[in-house]
């Protein structure tokens, strides 16, 4: 592998509330999830994060989750799937909008949180997703987990997949992400992270909760830009990438 995208969730601050150094992430990421309103983000942080991603260089895709402010979008809700879809669309075209607006546009579809666990399994939410990307632009890439329910629907359904891996997240042997309740489910020191990615860049493969090695193809590698020390371990991991001679640079 000579070059990887780095992806990033960001425009997550809300009015006063702010979460994040999105303009110091864009440093070290090719791609920015920017918050739909949602789970997070509001119409003014939107625009300005869809501004300081065009202006680095840095392509937009559409973090989408479930109708969960207070929970921060990160908790189950069984929600109709003809809703779901709808709720999609919604955030879609609103980051349209305002990455217009700042003359982007978006080039992708991440699930968000609780939404992208459950489509990892859950046939109807998965449809829902897949069935309101393909009705808003079905040339729009569906980025999820590999072996994921939304990511087999989507290439029945003829749109582009893209596999993703965490950089900061550890693994269950199956392939699933180990819960946010458990310890060790989030990695926090910057040469941790960014022996995490090295192995995944150069061996296609990553180190599980219990001690074993997964093969793991990715084509997108996710750093979260709300975790604590975020900024340094995006740093850490470009510097690693870098090392073993692998570029960053979009996917889409």
């Amino acid at each position: 592998m000579t070059s990887i995208d780095l992806n990033s969730d960001v425009g997550e601050s809300f009015g006063r509330w702010t979460l994040g150094d999105d303009a110091a992430m864009f440093s070290s990421v090719s791609s920015a999830n920017v918050a739909c309103g949602f789970h997070a983000g509001d119409p003014t942080v939107i625009r300005q994060t869809c501004r300081s991603a065009a202006q680095a260089g840095v392509t937009i895709g559409a973090h989408v989750g479930y109708r969960d402010l207070a929970g921060f979008g990160r908790r189950f809700l069984d929600v109709n799937p003809a809703e779901l879809a709808d709720d999609v669309v919604y955030q879609i075209g609103a980051l349209q909008a305002l990455a217009a607006a700042e003359g982007a546009r978006v080039r992708y579809v991440k699930p968000h949180g609780g939404l992208y666990n459950a489509i990892v399994s859950h046939t109807a939410q998965a449809g829902a997703v897949v069935d309101a990307v393909k009705s808003v632009d079905p040339g729009l890439p569906i980025m999820g987990l590999p072996g994921s329910e939304v990511l087999r629907l989507a290439e029945q359904a003829g749109l582009r997949t893209v596999t993703e891996a965490f950089a900061d997240r550890a693994y269950n042997p199956d392939g699933t992400l180990v819960s946010r309740s458990r310890p060790g489910a989030v990695l926090h020191d910057p040469a941790d992270v960014a022996e995490h990615v090295l192995r995944m860049a150069t061996e296609q493969s990553v180190r599980t909760i219990d001690g074993s090695l997964l093969k793991l193809h990715a084509d997108s590698i996710c750093v979260h830009g709300d975790s604590p020390g975020a900024v340094a371990m995006a740093t850490a991991v470009k510097s690693a990438l870098a090392g073993a001679g692998i570029s960053i640079s979009p996917f889409a």
